[in-house]
């Protein structure tokens, strides 16, 4: 759809009085927006003036293209398969069918054209009932129906009308020729579908000057949104002047509502997005209930949806769905509030399952417990791996799968403690961007630069430092280790003497004859990318000081990667707090796939 916009739609306060079939455009009263067919039988009609503030017609080939795209969908629509244009704002003037077009010039004159087109070259009667006249271009109106190529340079309203008129002529025998079908049932088909599918949304402002409101549409230019439009439609049908309390009473909680959906917390729950294409996010709910899908390209979809259903057969009135809408965000702030279904449901919107999907699954559910159970089969599926399937993850082959694993285990443990309000922290986890961070150091000999070697030896000499080994030889071996590190970091640093000893740093620090595990899931865990790149590759030792010191200054570190590097999941005694040992990711992985304190109830298998 053609990128054009019109004024965002604000809610009288509720001290103002006004008609029930109005609201207010930045302090405009305008009519309920309604659909305005734009051929045949009730389609646009009437004389349209174009006054002096407003420039000459300046579309190029690229928006009248895309506009007859857009009608024609590959003449593939069906015959319920309606389209709306963009908005047309208009004003009434004096005298029968006459209105001043405030916005919509663009729009209404490539119609125009389209419709001169099909009556003058294809001998298509498209019967169209409008036109156009210029306040200080009077010449202009004479030249749309003229179109005299003679004259197209004469000023450069005529040239760029000429030019579209050119690029219609064009797109018409390029989508014949593309669909291989004759050029005059691709008309036929546009002018069926002007006549029976295509619709604008049609304002009429009251009360202000037309330049006032010209210059207030076109500064910012702020598109209008979905939400924006369903509220003139429940605050204008069904509600007159006796139901007033009821539109206060629907304002206000819209506001409370959207209120509460700009909390982080409450909307991190809900969504992965950060809000930011929400400029109003109850839109979200209305997208819920429209069951919008994510790659609907019509803009208007969820406005649509519910105008169809206030002013279909069925008459369904705005009460009644004002108060469906209330009752689907009621049933998001329960899911919200329930400590159990809030990390459960949180877990599964934040690996991608859909909100509608859950809303579904709790319509066929028609009791709680029953629902948690079905939740929790959903949880089932979307893990997918049986403990020996939990047991093979690998980083170079399945980082995604490693990825969920792990975040159910943190979302699971934060669920599990007990006598504890905490809360996983989705609203913090979804402002950082995930990595899985290798407990045990991959290989130094990736570092590149003197300074990357220069601290990588300092980091390793501060932590070879700190430990004792029972075994004499290795125990000397660590004391020349430091010796030899001391000796290089004063003088000049060569890739071979760095890598010489980082070999020997590692060999001490880490476990002995894992080099096969060391992409497993057994040695990873849960980190930002920020964190994770600040670690490098360094030794264990010295990177569970540094996850400790990111975690005394706040940073945000899943719980069950802060107790991997405080060795949480060892036996209280050991001694090894500078290794991850083998009995360490034995440990570590136990706890993962166990059911009483990792995902086990969620394995295939496990139940």
């Amino acid at each position: 759809m053609v990128g054009w916009t019109v004024a965002r739609f604000e809610l009288l306060p509720p001290r103002f009085s006004m008609p029930a079939d109005s609201y207010e455009v930045t302090q405009v009263t305008v009519k309920s927006p309604r659909l305005q067919k734009v051929g045949g039988k009730g389609g646009i009609a009437g004389e349209f003036f174009v006054p002096a503030y407003q420039r000459g017609y300046r579309w190029g080939g690229h928006e009248v293209e895309a506009l007859l795209s857009d009608i024609y969908a590959d003449g593939s629509r069906a015959p319920t398969d309606n389209y709306c244009l963009q908005p047309v704002v208009v004003k009434r003037r004096a005298g029968e069918g006459a209105y001043e077009l405030i916005d919509g010039q663009q729009r209404l004159t490539t119609l125009y054209l389209i419709y001169r087109y099909l009556n003058t070259e294809v001998g298509v009667e498209s019967g169209h009932r409008f036109s156009l006249m210029y306040e200080t271009r009077p010449a202009s109106q004479e030249y749309l129906r003229s179109l005299d190529a003679e004259r197209r340079n004469d000023n450069i309203d005529f040239y760029h009308m000429h030019e579209a008129y050119e690029c219609i002529r064009g797109w018409f025998a390029e989508t014949a020729a593309r669909l291989v079908t004759p050029s005059k049932l691709v008309a036929f088909k546009v002018l069926d579908y002007l006549e029976n599918l295509v619709y604008v949304i049609w304002y009429e402002p009251e009360n202000i000057d037309a330049t006032t409101l010209f210059i207030r549409l076109n500064v910012g230019r702020i598109p209008l949104t979905n939400a924006e439009l369903v509220k003139a439609l429940l605050l204008s049908k069904d509600l007159d002047a006796h139901n007033f309390q009821r539109r206060v009473e629907i304002g206000s909680q819209w506001d409370a509502i959207e209120q509460d959906l700009q909390q982080p917390e409450f909307w991190a729950f809900l969504s992965n997005s950060d809000g930011a294409d929400y400029q109003t996010r109850i839109e979200l709910l209305f997208n819920l209930m429209a069951k919008r899908r994510p790659d609907e390209k019509d803009r208007f979809f969820t406005f649509l949806h519910f105008k169809n259903a206030l002013d279909g057969r069925a008459k369904v009135n705005s009460s009644s769905v004002w108060a469906t809408i209330v009752q689907c965000y009621q049933v998001l702030r329960e899911w919200f509030e329930d400590r159990d279904l809030y990390h459960k449901l949180g877990y599964l919107i934040t690996t991608g399952t859909s909100l509608r999907q859950l809303l579904d699954l709790s319509e066929l559910e028609k009791t709680k417990s029953a629902f948690g159970r079905a939740v929790d089969q959903l949880i089932i599926r979307s893990v997918g791996l049986s403990p020996a399937g939990v047991m093979e993850l690998n980083y170079e082959t399945g980082s995604r799968k490693c990825e969920n694993v792990l975040l159910l285990f943190n979302v699971e443990t934060v669920r599990r403690l007990k006598h504890s309000t905490e809360r996983y922290p989705f609203h913090a986890h979804k402002t950082e961007k995930w990595s899985l961070e290798h407990i045990h150091a991959q290989n130094a000999e990736l570092l590149t630069t003197a300074e990357e070697w220069r601290h990588w030896l300092i980091d390793g000499k501060g932590a070879l430092e700190k430990v004792r080994f029972d075994e004499q030889t290795v125990e000397s071996e660590r004391k020349n280790v430091i010796s030899e590190v001391e000796k290089a970091l004063s003088s000049q640093l060569t890739e071979s003497r760095f890598t010489r000893l980082s070999r020997r740093v590692t060999a001490l620090l880490s476990p002995e004859g894992d080099d096969d595990s060391i992409h497993g899931i057994a040695n990873l865990a849960l980190l930002s990318r920020s964190i994770n790149s600040s670690l490098g590759n360094r030794a264990f030792a010295v990177k569970r000081l540094r996850v400790v010191d990111h975690d005394r200054k706040g940073a945000f570190i899943p719980i069950c990667t802060r107790q991997v590097f405080l060795k949480y999941y060892v036996d209280a005694g050991s001694e090894q707090m500078h290794l991850w040992s083998r009995d360490d990711r034995q440990s570590y992985l136990e706890a993962l796939i166990s059911k009483d304190r990792g995902v086990g109830q969620y394995l295939v298998g496990a139940q």
